[in-house]
C-alpha cells in the first residue's frame, strides 16, 4: 500500500489561493481518475477540481469554508501496490503526474465523467440524494435553501433544471431571489468564523470545551459584540469586486447622465422576436435590443470604448475598435462581469444566444477567469431588481457602463396627447479623462434613440 498526497493546485488563473467550497468524497470512497473531489472557489469563479490518482480516499486535510493557499496538502489517496491495481483511467483519460500533486490532471476535460464510479452506500448521504441534478444545481438549491427532494423536475430523464429550482423558491425575480424570512426577537448576532483545522483533523470533530466553573457567571471578552450583529468574511468573488469598484471609484473621475425613453417599439420588436421561429431556441427579452442598442452607439462615439492606461513616462488613452460586451451579472457569491467577445461581429440571433450563454453560466457560478478578461464597455441591468435608474460604477479598465432601468407603463405625450408607453431611462457613467460632454451625452442619446426606434439597427 502506498499513500498519495494530492496538493492545491493551481488552476491557470495565476491566482494564489482558494476556499474549499465543498467535497464532493469522504474517507473511505473509491475513486478513479478525473472524478470531481471538491469544488472550489477562487477570486474569479467556481471550479471543479478532479482527482489526478486512482484509489481510495484517505483523509480529507483541509475544512469546507477554509481558504487554502496554493500547495498546501488537501487530501491523501491509498493506492494498492499488490497484485490488485487500484482503479485507472480509461484510454482517452489523461493519465496524472505522479511526480507533483500540483497537477491538475484533466482539468476541463469532459471524458473524466465516463470513468466515475458510483460510491459507497455507506457514505453519509444529504437529503436530496438519488434526485438527478448538475453540481451548480445542487449548490444553487443550497445558496436558496431549497430541498431538492422536494422540487417537481422537468428536465430530461427527471434532471432538476435552475428553473425547477427557482420556481420551488418561489422566485418573481432576482430582486427576489430567496424568501423573506420573518423577523424574530434577536436582531442581529454574530457568527464566528471557523478557524482552519490542522491538517489530519477529521470533518466534524469539534475542538474539546472548557466549561465554566459551577456557579459562575460564563465570561465575555470585553472587546467582542454582543450577538446581535452578524459578521460575514470578505473573500472569494466578492472580494475581488470589491477591490476593483475601489480602485475605480477612486481612479477615475466619474460622470453620470442619463435619458428618458420611451421604448415602446422596442417591447413590440421583443414580442415580435418572440414569436419568430428563428428564436424558438433562445430567449429573447429588452436587453438583447439594448445590447445591440450600445454596441450601434460604440461604433458612432468610439471613445467610450476606451480605455485610460498610464504608464511610467505619462498616459496614453487605448482607443479600441472591436466590441467585448460586458455584461453585470450578480451571482450568490458576488458580482461579476463576464463579456461577450467581438460582440460587433454577431447578428441579432447569435447576440441573443451569446447573452443566454453568458448569463446562466454566470448564476451557475462557472464563469472562467477568460471570461471576464478584456472587456471594453458594460451593461447593467437594474431593471430586473425594479429600478429606474443609478449611477453604476466603471469597470476597471474600462471608459464607460451603461445601466437599463425596469420598463413600465407611464403616462407620456404623443403627439398633444397624453397615452400609456413602455418607459425606461437609460443611464451611463463615464471615466471624464476619456469622454468629454458631448461624447457621452451623443453616445447616451444613441442608445435611446435604438430603443424608441430599433429600425435604426438596420442600416
Amino acid at each position: 500500500m502506498s499513500t498519495q498526497t494530492f496538493t492545491l493546485p493551481d488552476v491557470g488563473e495565476g491566482l494564489t489561493e482558494a476556499e474549499i467550497v465543498s467535497w464532493r468524497v469522504a474517507p473511505g470512497d473509491t475513486v478513479a481518475v478525473n472524478d470531481v473531489i471538491c469544488e472550489i472557489e477562487t477570486a474569479k469563479s467556481l471550479v471543479e477540481l478532479p482527482s489526478p490518482h486512482a484509489g481510495t480516499v484517505g483523509e480529507l486535510l483541509a475544512e469546507e469554508g477554509a481558504t487554502i493557499d496554493v500547495g498546501t496538502p488537501i487530501i491523501t489517496f491509498v493506492q494498492d501496490d499488490g497484485s490488485a491495481p487500484a482503479p485507472v483511467a480509461e484510454p482517452s483519460t489523461p493519465a496524472a503526474d505522479e511526480g507533483s500533486g500540483s497537477v491538475l490532471v484533466g482539468y476541463g476535460s469532459g471524458s473524466g465523467a465516463s470513468s466515475r464510479r458510483r460510491r459507497p452506500a455507506a457514505r453519509p448521504v444529504r437529503s436530496s440524494v438519488g434526485v438527478i441534478a448538475k453540481p451548480p444545481i445542487r449548490k444553487l438549491a443550497r445558496d436558496l435553501g431549497v430541498d431538492l427532494a422536494a422540487v417537481t423536475p422537468t428536465g430530461a430523464d427527471g434532471e432538476v433544471t435552475r428553473e425547477d429550482v427557482m420556481t420551488q423558491a418561489q422566485q418573481a425575480s432576482v430582486f427576489r431571489n430567496i424568501r423573506t424570512p420573518e423577523w424574530g426577537d434577536v436582531r442581529e448576532e454574530t457568527v464566528p468564523a471557523p478557524a482552519p483545522a490542522p491538517v489530519g483533523l477529521a470533518r466534524g470533530v469539534a475542538a474539546p470545551a472548557h466549561p465554566a466553573p459551577a456557579g459562575a457567571a460564563p465570561e465575555r471578552p470585553e472587546s467582542a459584540p454582543d450577538e446581535r450583529t452578524e459578521s460575514i468574511p470578505v473573500k472569494g468573488v466578492r472580494k475581488a469586486s470589491a477591490n476593483a469598484m475601489v480602485q475605480s471609484a477612486y481612479t477615475a473621475p466619474h460622470v453620470t447622465v442619463w435619458k428618458e425613453v420611451d421604448a415602446s417599439r422596442t417591447m413590440e420588436l421583443v414580442k415580435r422576436l418572440k414569436a419568430s421561429p428563428d428564436f424558438a431556441d433562445v430567449k429573447v427579452s429588452p436587453l438583447l435590443i439594448m445590447a445591440r442598442a450600445v454596441i450601434w452607439a460604440v461604433r458612432r462615439t468610439p471613445m467610450v470604448n476606451a480605455a485610460w492606461v498610464q504608464g511610467e513616462n505619462g498616459a496614453d488613452i487605448l482607443v479600441r475598435h472591436y466590441v467585448n460586451l460586458g455584461i453585470a451579472a450578480a451571482t450568490p457569491r458576488g458580482l461579476i462581469v463576464p463579456n461577450i467577445k467581438d460582440a460587433q461581429n454577431l447578428g441579432m440571433r447569435d447576440l441573443a444566444r451569446a447573452l443566454n450563454r453568458l448569463t446562466l453560466t454566470a448564476r451557475e457560478g462557472k464563469s472562467t477567469p477568460a471570461d471576464q478578461q478584456g472587456g471594453t464597455i458594460t451593461i447593467t441591468n437594474i431593471g430586473v431588481f425594479g429600478m429606474d435608474a443609478g449611477t453604476p460604477i466603471i469597470n476597471p479598465g474600462e471608459s464607460g457602463i451603461v445601466a437599463m432601468g425596469t420598463i413600465s407603463q407611464k403616462p407620456w405625450v404623443v403627439d398633444g396627447e397624453v397615452r400609456p408607453r413602455w418607459v425606461t431611462t437609460v443611464a451611463g457613467s463615464f471615466d471624464h479623462r476619456v469622454i468629454d460632454g458631448d461624447e457621452m451625452s451623443r453616445f447616451i442619446a444613441d442608445v435611446a434613440a435604438v430603443l424608441e426606434e430599433p429600425a435604426l439597427l438596420v442600416d
